[in-house]
């Protein structure tokens, strides 16, 4: 897969994840309730989330309450309210840097450079679904510890909502974005000629440059004279007849 394509499938995955942890976020569905035992039909269900608690009637009315104090909800969803903020936050931002980083935009100039933004985008996004992910199970987990708990009585006891699965679910395709994301490598060093990087640089040629020679004042001895031809060489210092040696026989 090229990287363009690569790119548009982490967005396109990244979005879907979004949208599954704005869902999560608003449907007040983290807990409802449940038939157990002899609680065969009952005339109400209760659904418990992050921003209200609403009651649906056997006749199909339905009464929704905003909860206003944030010390009445159980310290998961306390938490999870932060988090859930958050974890939209990092998306959103992370999913609109990878646009700035793009190949297939000219924000940016040079390949690394778009590479290294979109890795961050991709970074961001895996930091959001850590952050979804967090929350999800602790409701979770605290769900089920009431659930299986005898001191709590069959009324009070709350199933797993719907919020949670699509909150697992969102959280993993945020992951699978993220990480497509983060695979666009920058090109550790130019490589000239291969398809997709510029060509090696040209350098002019200007020719041979201009070299004059050094010339300088030769130094003559004051006392030279231009030569004439004629004259004769007189030694200023006397010259010695060599001894004349006596014939000898040589063997």
């Amino acid at each position: 897969m090229g990287r363009i394509g690569k790119e548009v499938a982490g967005q396109v995955i990244s979005f879907i994840g979004l949208v599954g942890v704005a869902v999560t976020c608003g449907i007040p569905m983290w807990r409802v309730t449940t038939f157990i035992g002899a609680n065969i039909v009952t005339g109400q269900n209760i659904w418990d989330g992050l921003w209200m608690k609403c009651v649906m009637q056997s006749t199909g009315q339905m009464q929704c309450t905003l909860n206003d104090s944030v010390m009445s909800l159980s310290s998961d969803l306390q938490a999870g309210r932060a988090l859930v903020i958050i974890s939209l936050i990092f998306g959103f931002i992370g999913f609109i840097i990878t646009f700035i980083g793009a190949k297939c935009t000219s924000c940016l100039d040079k390949d690394s450079s778009k590479a290294k933004v979109v890795i961050i985008g991709g970074c961001l996004i895996i930091v959001s679904a850590v952050l979804i992910l967090i929350p999800v199970c602790w409701s979770a987990a605290i769900t089920i510890a009431d659930f299986q708990n005898p001191l709590i009585i069959s009324s009070q006891k709350r199933e797993l909502g719907a919020s949670i699965y699509i909150g697992w679910a969102s959280a993993a395709i945020l992951l699978i974005g993220g990480i497509t994301l983060t695979t666009s490598c920058p090109p550790q060093k130019d490589m000239y000629g291969y398809p997709g990087y510029p060509p090696a640089p040209m350098y002019p040629y200007a020719g041979p440059g201009i070299n004059p020679a050094a010339y300088g004042p030769v130094y003559a001895p004051a006392s030279s004279q231009p030569y004439t031809g004629t004259g004769t060489y007189i030694s200023s210092k006397p010259y010695a007849v060599p001894t004349a040696y006596s014939a000898r026989q040589y063997l």
